[in-house]
């Protein structure tokens, strides 16, 4: 087989844009056709050495039978449930349950591709071919390959896991596209600098205070769930306010325009780093379940918080700075 250029990142056809159907409970159809393009997925998996395939499926499936499909091909397989991925291990593959039912492949593929590194299932810097459904759900159509470093930022698995543990991720992707949005684009043309601090409201709440008014006091939590865009297209208008928002492990705005009263005690930053940086080291060494993410108003540059330290951050006006991009697939010539 001819080499394949692994930056080739879009091997088949446009992807609608629709919401998951949550409705889907069929097994995954083992037809020729998934057959052919299951064999293509490990013969381009060789070719350009990839670390593993990468099965997104909307339901269960025949796991024996896909296990002779896929020979010893290694396969991590993701779906919504853990009871629809009841089998798989005994048939050796690896899984992933997504809990997101209700969502679009692309914000499906991008959750099972943070958490297979989270996961350490494969690293940052390889590559996964990935097999899914653009159209139907669990008529598979599509394959990509995927270098999830080209989709995330640099992250260490380890440190990373450290903050999925106390944050949903699908809450913490949310809050970080955000703040990268913010951080590259500012609003109306000027620069903003703003801090999310994620975690139990009962125990951050007590360690701030109001600036002021307070824009999402009255609202009811559906209009203040940071998972529906409309409500982070407000917040970014929000974030030019002085002040952090509190967001809850739901992903609930409990409060916005918040000031941090923790003492910056027993830490120890970067020179260059302003108050807002303290703050959300100090917040996170206070309230140990407590994630902070710091938007620079000088650079866009976004920092994460977690025990009072800085475990990663994003150069958001960056050419690679996009956190979790969208995969828009484009027709092979000819098709």
């Amino acid at each position: 087989m001819a080499p394949v250029d692994p930056t080739i990142n879009r091997l088949d056809a446009s992807e609608s844009k629709a919401p998951h159907d949550a409705s889907a409970k069929n097994s995954l159809v083992l037809s020729e056709r998934f057959s052919l393009l299951l064999r293509q997925a490990i013969q381009i998996a060789e070719a350009v050495q990839a670390e593993a395939v990468l099965l997104l499926l909307s339901g269960t499936a025949k796991w024996a039978r896909l296990r002779d499909l896929a020979g010893k091909q290694r396969i991590i397989v993701a779906t919504d449930t853990e009871k629809q991925l009841e089998g798989a291990a005994e048939a050796e593959f690896e899984t992933i349950a997504l809990d997101m039912p209700e969502y679009a492949t692309y914000d499906r593929l991008s959750q099972a591709i943070m958490e297979a590194v989270a996961n350490e299932m494969i690293s940052n810097a390889g590559c996964v071919v990935a097999v899914y459904s653009a159209f139907e759900p669990n008529k598979i159509d599509t394959l990509s390959v995927i270098i999830p470093k080209d989709h995330m930022q640099n992250v260490n698995a380890r440190e990373f896991r450290r903050v999925i543990t106390n944050i949903p991720s699908q809450v913490l992707r949310h809050v970080l596209d955000l703040a990268v949005e913010i951080g590259r684009d500012g609003r109306e043309g000027h620069p903003v600098g703003t801090m999310f601090v994620l975690g139990n409201p009962r125990k951050i709440l007590p360690y701030t205070s109001p600036l002021g008014f307070d824009p999402v006091r009255g609202y009811n939590r559906a209009e203040r769930n940071i998972a529906e865009r409309k409500v982070r297209e407000g917040l970014k208008e929000i974030a030019m306010m002085d002040g952090a928002f509190i967001i809850s492990p739901k992903g609930i705005v409990e409060a916005a325009c918040r000031y941090i009263n923790c003492p910056a005690t027993d830490i120890t930053l970067s020179k260059g780093l302003g108050s807002r940086h303290w703050a959300a080291a100090a917040i996170t060494r206070t309230v140990p379940d407590a994630v902070a993410i710091t938007v620079s108003e000088s650079d866009g540059t976004v920092r994460i918080f977690k025990d009072g330290e800085v475990l990663w951050r994003i150069e958001s006006r960056s050419r690679n700075a996009v956190m979790w991009k969208e995969f828009d697939h484009r027709p092979i010539p000819g098709s």
